[in-house]
């Protein structure tokens, strides 16, 4: 199975970052709205499934939460593979190229706006129109999981949603790191499974899946008013999120691969033989991306 070294893996997140922040108001949006979709879809389904297994979740909680926790990948599947704009994991990868001049801090904050503005949209459609008019998640057991589920996530303090925002956004954002270093599909599809999984077992927190979770709760009957979904949880863990992404993977990554060092020379410019230890890979000036990516 073909693979990128992680010296390569940051090229590619280069320049990914540089489509990204390049892309017109339209085009961000639109495919924001996708990406907030696709993470409703992956939610939905985690509800279904993980929430349709109460015996389970009385005797083996642990075995509950692994169910849970495996079929929502999904989401992130169809966002990476299809292609849309997700707010967590733009957090992480306009970073690079942000830390080394390439791309704008207005580029990147423009990004980051529309994407969670288009996944709010896209979240918001799939909770009302396909889980709520639906009413698949009406009946027992799926409805008292789907209630207590929004509840949950509103009762947790600001410091302890943080902080789960930042493992979360930090799995998910090394997902995407590893998703861009397969060159196939299966490749793609486990390295994003395995992240993701764990992030929904662990409980850590996401903010545009929680832009569903919460919302089909309220659809449902929850006892959760506007300021408690924004400000009881979107705002902290929609701040760890960003953290955990554009400085756990983001920023430490460029660090490591393309920061000014050794004399002025960067760590992005060693030969990815030398960097990462595998004789296989080597690289040249005459790169056409090394030439993209240094112009």
């Amino acid at each position: 199975m073909a693979y990128k070294a992680p010296y390569d893996i940051v090229k590619t997140v280069n320049q990914a970052g540089l489509i990204k922040a390049r892309m017109s108001l339209s085009k961000t949006l639109i495919l924001g709205f996708l990406a907030g979709a696709f993470i409703g879809f992956g939610g939905f389904l985690a509800i279904m499934v993980g929430g349709g297994i109460p015996g389970i979740q009385s005797n083996n909680p642990g075995l509950q939460k692994f169910i849970f926790g495996a079929v929502f990948p999904v989401g992130l599947m169809l966002v990476v593979i299809a292609g849309s704009e997700l707010f967590t994991g733009n957090t992480a990868v306009s970073i690079p190229g942000l830390l080394s001049g390439r791309i704008t801090w207005y580029g990147w904050l423009k990004n980051l706006f529309l994407s969670y503005t288009g996944n709010l949209i896209g979240s918001l459609l799939i909770a009302y129109f396909l889980a709520y008019q639906t009413n698949l998640l009406g009946s027992a057991p799926w409805l008292n999981f789907t209630i207590r589920l929004s509840e949950l996530k509103v009762s947790a303090g600001f410091w302890v949603l943080f902080l789960k925002g930042i493992g979360c956004n930090w799995l998910v954002c090394l997902s995407i790191w590893l998703a861009m270093a397969s060159e196939e599909i299966a490749g793609k599809i486990l390295g994003i499974w395995f992240p993701i999984m764990a992030f929904v077992a662990l409980g850590f927190e996401h903010s545009i899946a929680n832009m569903f979770f919460i919302p089909v709760g309220i659809f449902y009957g929850a006892h959760i008013n506007g300021y408690q979904f924004v400000v009881g949880n979107l705002i902290p863990v929609t701040l760890g999120n960003i953290v955990g992404g554009s400085f756990f993977v983001g920023a430490i990554y460029w660090f490591v691969y393309e920061s000014k060092m050794l004399s002025g020379t960067r760590l992005g410019m060693i030969p990815a033989a030398q960097d990462a230890g595998d004789t296989r890979v080597s690289k040249n000036a005459s790169d056409p991306l090394d030439q993209i990516l240094d112009s």
